[in-house]
């Protein structure tokens, strides 16, 4: 699995006052570390997952309350850490690398679980972590398993569909240990993968789509004057006080040069101060100064999306998978609120992949982690009110609007020099 180390069934360990046998999926990334238990017929329970930024343990709703304990206590997140590192040193070596790779980041998810933070932070963190009653973090389509799908007769292994995957905000951590050996504070984001999503929606693609890549440029104007007195002092800060003297000589020498010029401009700016008019240079002689105005970037923009979808049911099943496709997305988006009320959490972000027979869309763009802005209900989109027996509505239309948590830039293209260009990308 892409990004973790470890499965279900893998690397069994045991936890006192927890039945039956445990496997831990560790992110390669976060270190998050999620914790299954084989069942029946090899099938395999989710029984929640460890933290190293909380230092916490999350159970999954359907644990009894011994084993959320059991699982909680000292002795049992120990024996969480010591089986997540067993399996990076394993997985590791079982992707080719060497068996020192692998204990050397084993090392460093023990680093990650064992690195203490302040008394405030920790109380911050156990605040957030404490969510009001009723929250839901789990939904339909869970691991990636068992989606909400419209109609329900579509098969994603056969048709081109959309798929969304609510994952629970994480927001970017400061990177302290510079791992990216770079100048940026920040951690790279997480990438979305199956293990932590929370919820799976796929449906049809629509009509419409499309997206529009942008970027921020804006007119900029510099004075020539202004230009050479920013080179003076550009050579004097950087290089000291005889670059500055050269630089000035040189400004000097092209006064000299195109004296007749700046006499002109001179005198005008003179008169034209004194007697309190403007522009009187270009009533006169037709001329204004140069300003050498240049396009220059601002910076990056976030990319929107919009998706429009009819659904109607054909079926009492279908009504259903309506249902809960619009409480997905509603109850998903929504702020979460902290126990205490004090705080308000971000809602779910999504992840949206557009797919051909089960595979990423070559031919269609691809996104980054993405925010649901609105998500708007037509409830009468054929004008009239109209319902079945049961008081299901004939068709409903929904209008979501995504924007991206984060910019595209040159480099998540991949290197098109040295491999062909065989998919649109972002």
């Amino acid at each position: 699995m892409a990004g973790t180390y470890g499965e279900p069934g893998k690397n069994p360990f045991t936890v006192k006052g927890v039945g039956g046998i445990l496997s831990p999926v560790v992110n390669d990334t976060t270190g998050v570390t999620q914790i299954y238990r084989q069942g029946a017929l090899n099938t395999y329970q989710s029984l929640g997952t460890y933290n190293p930024s909380t230092k916490k343990f999350t159970p999954a709703s359907n644990l009894s309350e011994a084993e959320r304990k059991a699982l909680s206590s000292e002795s049992g997140l120990l024996q969480i850490k010591n089986s997540a590192a067993t399996t990076v040193s394993k997985g590791v070596q079982d992707a080719g690398g060497s068996a020192d790779a692998g204990q050397t980041k084993a090392s460093q998810l023990i680093s990650k679980n064992n690195a203490t933070t302040s008394e405030a932070e920790t109380q911050l963190n156990a605040q957030l972590s404490e969510e009001t009653k009723g929250t839901r973090n789990e939904f339909p389509g869970k691991g990636g398993t068992n989606p909400l799908v419209y109609p329900i007769t579509l098969r994603s292994k056969n048709q081109d569909v959309i798929k969304f995957r609510m994952i629970k905000y994480s927001p970017k951590k400061l990177d302290q240990n510079n791992k990216d050996k770079d100048l940026s504070p920040y951690e790279r984001r997480r990438k979305v993968t199956d293990e932590i999503t929370i919820g799976t929606v796929i449906l049809p693609i629509p009509s419409g789509i499309s997206d529009s890549n942008a970027a921020s440029w804006s007119s900029n104007e510099t004075g020539i004057f202004g230009s050479q007195l920013y080179n003076i002092a550009n050579a004097f800060i950087t290089q000291g006080g005889d670059a500055a003297s050269k630089a000035l000589e040189a400004a000097s020498g092209g006064v000299q040069n195109n004296s007749n010029d700046v006499k002109t401009a001179l005198s005008n700016a003179f008169v034209e101060s004194a007697s309190q008019t403007t522009n009187m240079l270009s009533r006169t002689k037709g001329a204004v100064y140069n300003t050498n105005m240049e396009l220059l970037f601002n910076g990056p923009s976030l990319r929107p999306f919009t998706f429009i979808f009819k659904l109607s049911a054909r079926s009492e099943r279908e009504a259903t998978e309506i249902r809960k496709i619009i409480r997905f997305f509603k109850q998903g988006m929504a702020p979460i609120r902290t126990q205490s009320q004090l705080f308000l959490k971000a809602p779910h972000t999504f992840q949206l992949d557009y797919l051909h027979r089960g595979k990423p869309h070559d031919y269609l763009n691809r996104f980054k982690e993405c925010a649901l802005q609105s998500f708007s209900v037509d409830y009468t989109p054929e004008g009239q009110y109209a319902t079945f027996y049961d008081g299901a509505m004939v068709s409903y239309q929904i209008t979501m609007q995504f924007q991206e948590l984060e910019p595209i830039f040159n480099d998540d293209y991949g290197n098109a020099q040295n491999a062909p260009d065989t998919e649109i990308g972002y």
